[in-house]
């Protein structure tokens, strides 16, 4: 019979394997690879993420990587835009191409009918040819006379979303940079197109293998909700022999690398202040090992969360260089003085040391 692992010892495991149980000594792209990369739908959220997870976090260091290519924003998982290492997504894109397509298919199922999506792609290549980054409403226009029903939206998140691999170029995520969306072709940006798909499906072996590196003990159903593929049974059951099975107090059966860290729940949880759209929630079908169901809708509305105690126990936003903080429960006068601590140290992470104020609100 397979161990039956608690909501308090997953959430010891979550926060170990995503570098927040203790802040990691990690260079800034082995951090992106450990992590499988970062939500990065709004753009200065990952410096966020990363400056909670690693110890002496340089922004710069990750604006170099961006402009030295080694590192991408790109759509890939569940249909947004990730901050990937070149290598996992020049690794990974292809086994993701239908689920892409599919979903903004689903999305504009009326719009996009009787649109030959071969001849589209073609279109959009021939148009990006030039090395020019063009927005999604850019080269929709420019194939729009050829397809003027579906209307530029549609046909631009069909293009850059799903038929070409692309990716967002900088100045497009770099800290402290406001700049609108520009993308290239995958191929043209990394020098080379993405791996072709492996009739053994050992991608997918692989994304197994790091999804539960980095968020295991799991379901398969977490497995899903953080990729959004659903062809991922196969490659479960090749690998099943590695990997060591668990249950949750639902009775859903987890599983996990046998060598990966679980930490015991007594141990000790620091105070955290995640970004908005953090995988460390989203990443998963069953998010009760970190946060209420109660305030589950907080992970897809974009609310920045803190964790105390290694669950979400307020939300937090910056007004006035000030990092307000607002609590979902009555936290303790020692739960208070971590999260004012830690806020203060947000604040001056934020505003390059011009401030460390923090507000914490009544509940």
């Amino acid at each position: 019979m397979h161990h039956v692992l608690d909501a308090r010892s997953l959430n010891r495991a979550t926060l170990a394997r995503q570098l927040l149980l203790e802040r990691a000594d990690l260079p800034v792209l082995d951090a992106v690879t450990q992590l499988g990369g970062l939500q990065a739908q709004e753009p200065q959220e990952p410096f966020t993420g990363l400056w909670s997870r690693l110890r002496a976090f340089d922004p710069a260091a990750l604006d170099t990587l961006l402009t030295g290519r080694r590192v991408v924003r790109t759509h890939l998982m569940r249909r947004t835009v990730h901050l990937l290492t070149a290598d996992d997504v020049l690794a990974w894109r292809s086994r993701f191409d239908s689920m892409l397509r599919q979903r903004v298919v689903t999305t504009y199922r009326r719009e996009l009918e009787g649109v030959d999506f071969a001849e589209l792609a073609a279109a959009g290549r021939a148009v990006l040819a030039d090395g020019e980054p063009r927005s999604m409403g850019e080269l929709a226009r420019a194939v729009a006379d050829r397809w003027p029903d579906p209307g530029p939206r549609p046909l631009g998140e069909l293009l850059i979303a799903a038929l070409i691999p692309s990716v967002q170029v900088p100045p497009r995520g770099l800290w402290r940079t406001k700049a609108g969306v520009r993308n290239l072709p995958l191929a043209a940006w990394l020098g080379r197109d993405a791996d072709p798909l492996d009739p053994a499906d050992g991608v997918g072996q692989a994304l197994v293998r790091r999804y539960l590196a980095a968020y295991g003990p799991a379901a398969t159903a977490d497995l899903r909700a953080w990729s959004g593929l659903t062809g991922l049974p196969a490659a479960v059951k090749a690998v099943r022999g590695e990997l060591v099975g668990f249950r949750d107090e639902r009775g859903r059966e987890l599983l996990d690398l046998p060598g990966a860290p679980r930490p015991g729940p007594d141990t000790p949880a620091p105070v955290r202040f995640l970004p908005a759209f953090d995988n460390a929630i989203l990443g998963y079908d069953d998010r009760t090992r970190i946060i209420d169901d109660a305030h589950r809708g907080l992970s897809v509305a974009g609310e920045r969360v803190v964790l105390v105690d290694g669950r979400v126990s307020a939300t937090w936003t910056v007004a006035e260089a000030t990092v307000v903080v607002r609590p979902l429960r009555r936290l303790t006068t020692a739960e208070h003085g971590e999260v004012a601590a830690e806020g203060s140290e947000v604040a001056a992470f934020l505003s390059d040391g011009e401030s460390d104020a923090v507000s914490i609100e009544t509940r």
